[in-house]
């Protein structure tokens, strides 16, 4: 398991927008597991530029070509395909590395789930750890989280920022570069 993740606005990952400070699924899985997630800035799906690379290659080369009857044939074949891809597949973001020889370069301990199973019931809301989300301030200086705005001062217009979500503080930390601008109460559901 990553220290990391950097996804998407999608809301499946951050829950609700009737509910932006409720922290959906994902979110409470990764603080449950000590992993701290970055949303990318909206409407830019280019920052997640190496996934969307792996996802066409998964489609064309794997989900496009092979036959699949069950659940384990499936399993199997994605298994196998992520084992050919990281073994072959180099990219400029890794140095020219495949996914393997730079997970061995790096020298990073890996961590796995405890459990094999995902669970299937309402993850408890965490209380310890941070979430980020990273946004360009437009010319009506708000600030957008998960459809909740909130004001930023001037010297932010055209910025991009990052929220900081602050699970036992209960605050957003607003941040330009690595100096803290700003701070809000941030009452979580």
């Amino acid at each position: 398991m990553p220290d990391n993740i950097q996804i998407d606005n999608a809301m499946t990952y951050f829950g609700s927008p009737t509910h932006p400070r409720g922290m959906g699924p994902l979110i409470r899985l990764c603080l449950h597991h000590d992993i701290e997630t970055w949303f990318i800035p909206m409407a830019e799906p280019w920052r997640n530029g190496m996934i969307e690379q792996f996802n066409d290659l998964y489609q064309q080369k794997f989900l496009n070509k092979v036959l699949m009857a069950t659940n384990d044939d499936l399993k199997t074949g994605t298994f196998a395909f992520e084992q050919r891809h990281n073994s072959s597949n180099r990219y400029s973001k890794l140095g020219g590395k495949t996914p393997l020889k730079a997970l061995a370069a790096s020298k990073t301990k890996l961590r796995f789930p405890t459990q094999e199973v995902a669970p299937k019931h309402r993850l408890e809301k965490p209380e310890t750890g941070r979430y980020h989300v990273v946004r360009l301030i437009r010319s009506d200086l708000k600030l957008n989280i998960f459809g909740e705005l909130f004001p930023v001062p001037p010297e932010l217009k055209f910025e991009y920022v990052v929220a900081t979500i602050d699970v036992k503080d209960q605050k957003l930390k607003l941040f330009l570069d690595k100096t803290q601008i700003e701070e809000f109460e941030y009452q979580l559901r």
